[in-house]
């Protein structure tokens, strides 16, 4: 059955999410934030994935925004700058605006020309996702943003896979997903959707019940690998 809708996550996937702690350890007056911008990026991505999945097994749902303030308080406060209130506002502010990976622009063009559906769905909120949207200027090349929003929980519950198929009116199997969270990719291919794994970080699979259906480095294979599949 030929892939008619293509679905990307968007934070990580889409969005750069270094870019944020990137952009302010450039600015003037940050040395000490500059010597432990790495860390503190790293830190503070994965207290926001782990949140997401405490928060889904124990049904304490809150928005995406919440739990980005909440890692980022953690990371900081690890690295020794929790009581730099200026910083905390500066990264939070640079988050509405992340960076698009070079590639998307072109990539998400050329599925539009072959007639494909694109969407995005994230764990982010609305208004989240529609700030980094237009902050890309791709706003033009999607067809839809779904959030997490609507079923009031995180990522990797079926229920957010379901809201491809009650938007855009497919089955499983004519979808490519496509994320850069290696578990991400595993529970999408789980769910039947043809799951395409976006290793930036060049790491080892995931050893979960399912495995993704392809994996690339970046996402500029997409408009060949989407007739592949």
């Amino acid at each position: 059955m030929p892939i008619t809708t293509c679905i990307f996550d968007a934070y990580g996937t889409l969005f750069d999410v270094s870019a944020a702690a990137r952009e302010a350890a450039a600015e003037p007056g940050r040395a000490a934030f500059a010597t432990r911008w790495p860390q503190i990026a790293r830190d503070w991505r994965l207290k926001q994935l782990q949140y997401t999945w405490l928060r889904a097994i124990t049904g304490d749902h809150c928005d995406f925004w919440q739990v980005t303030q909440d890692g980022l308080d953690w990371a900081l406060e690890a690295a020794g700058l929790g009581d730099d209130a200026e910083l905390r506002e500066r990264l939070l502010q640079l988050y509405w605006e992340l960076s698009a990976y070079p590639e998307v622009p072109a990539m998400l063009g050329a599925l539009k020309d072959q007639g494909l559906n694109t969407g995005i769905l994230s764990n982010g909120a609305p208004d989240m996702l529609a700030g980094a949207v237009d902050s890309a200027g791709i706003g033009a090349l999607l067809d839809d943003v779904l959030s997490v929003e609507s079923v009031s929980i995180f990522k990797p519950a079926r229920l957010v896979y379901d809201l491809v198929g009650a938007r855009f009116g497919c089955s499983p199997e004519q979808v490519m997903f496509v994320s850069s969270n290696g578990w991400d990719a595993a529970a999408a291919a789980a769910y039947g959707f043809r799951a395409v794994w976006a290793n930036r970080a060049e790491e080892p699979v995931d050893r979960l019940p399912a495995v993704p259906d392809r994996i690339v480095a970046d996402l500029r294979p997409l408009p060949v690998l989407v007739k592949e599949l």
